[in-house]
């Protein structure tokens, strides 16, 4: 069977946004197809029904992407969180197996809906992705055979610069929080609306509410003093004045222990402080599981070199 030079490869493909190249590494894309909404009515007094189409619905895109040049990506997170929004155009470039563009799935009118951090681990070795979702508001795809060559969609040297053991996580206040061994993952979620008027197929999408999500993390029981006399304070005491809410930070470190970019926190409350379960001859660390509100996040897009 004859190879053709032009095939389809499922690894290589590119994001632009606004027509900047966002990332030299993308680990997955997904969605953004168009589903019609058909309808089914009776006629008259007959057990006859017609079904036709009517409004449609543009499915969010799923993009989970590296640090290596994805500055764009973080200040469009910058914006979402301060409410400017702004809607954005782009679009995803699927390539052949010599890189060569073959088809383009372009979007328009899009809205960011979710943000995904990773789980951060001091034990980790694993890279971090950033996994994020974008609400069109209509899209539209092109073949493009011997188009443009992307760039090379490997593991790049500065993708290898953020990687999940490396963060600082702290609470204004509380004693000992960087030493904080885990971060759970966790999702911003932005809230759209579909505003369908007189006979346009593709409404038009209006944000909503902005929601932060609580944290969850590790400390070991011996770092916890500080910790744990803050729980004492507000969760058994309750204490609610202004000063039992917190600000904080996480900090996306590289190797070189420089700021990637952070994430500031404000209005931090504690929900619960545990003592993980004891057993005999335990050889483990013992750590102590919290768990923080938060009710508001603001990205620090940090640009250090190398971050396009």
């Amino acid at each position: 069977m004859p190879r053709d030079s032009r095939a389809y490869t499922g690894g290589h493909f590119e994001l632009q946004l606004d027509g900047h190249g966002t990332t030299s590494y993308l680990k997955s894309v997904d969605g953004g197809h168009v589903k019609i909404n058909p309808v089914d009515e009776p006629i008259g007094p007959h057990s006859t029904r017609v079904k036709h189409s009517s409004t449609t619905d543009v499915e969010p895109f799923t993009i989970e992407c590296g640090m290596s040049g994805s500055y764009e990506v973080l200040r469009l997170i910058e914006r979402s969180w301060k409410s400017k929004f702004k809607a954005f155009n782009g679009a995803i470039t699927h390539a052949d197996f010599n890189l060569r563009s073959v088809f383009e799935h372009q979007f328009f009118e899009a809205l960011l809906t979710e943000t995904t951090f990773p789980t951060l681990d001091g034990g980790s070795k694993d890279a971090a992705y950033l996994k994020f979702k974008i609400q069109p508001q209509r899209v539209k795809m092109r073949y493009d055979t011997g188009g443009k060559r992307l760039q090379p969609q490997q593991m790049s040297a500065k993708q290898k610069q953020w990687v999940a053991s490396r963060f600082y996580f702290t609470i204004d206040g509380v004693d000992d929080m960087h030493y904080t061994n885990k971060l759970e993952s966790f999702t911003i979620k932005q809230g759209t609306k579909k505003l369908s008027t007189g006979e346009a197929r593709m409404g038009e999408i209006e944000p909503t509410k902005l929601e932060f999500p609580n944290l969850s993390g590790t400390i070991s029981l011996a770092r916890a003093g500080g910790l744990m006399r803050w729980y004492e304070e507000t969760v058994q005491d309750g204490r609610r004045d202004d000063k039992a809410q917190k600000t904080g930070a996480i900090e996306y470190l590289g190797p070189d222990d420089k700021t990637l970019f952070a994430i500031h926190l404000y209005e931090v409350g504690l929900i619960s402080a545990q003592i993980g379960a004891s057993s005999a001859n335990q050889d483990g660390m013992k750590r102590v599981k919290f768990e923080l509100y938060v009710g508001r996040m603001e990205l620090d897009p940090t640009k250090p070199p190398g971050m396009a």
